[in-house]
């Protein structure tokens, strides 16, 4: 897997699961689970891949441009 998420994405990606992820503490009853989609952002993110980005052939990241060139 070649990375097509950039730096800065990367970040946004990785503080947005997080905050996402909160709201497992926050919420109660079974709207808490809403939560869960907070391991979405993080592991993209985290890994620096995104499948849909990978679908359509979108790239954020300079090393993979640079593969590319």
């Amino acid at each position: 897997m070649t990375h097509n998420i950039g730096g800065p994405e990367r970040i946004v990606r990785i503080v947005a699961g997080l905050a996402i992820l909160s709201l497992l503490y926050f919420l109660e009853g079974n709207m808490r689970y809403w939560g869960l989609l907070g391991l979405v952002p993080l592991l993209t993110g985290v890994s620096g891949w995104c499948p849909p980005y990978a679908l359509f052939g979108i790239s954020t990241s300079k090393r993979s441009k640079a593969e590319n060139a």
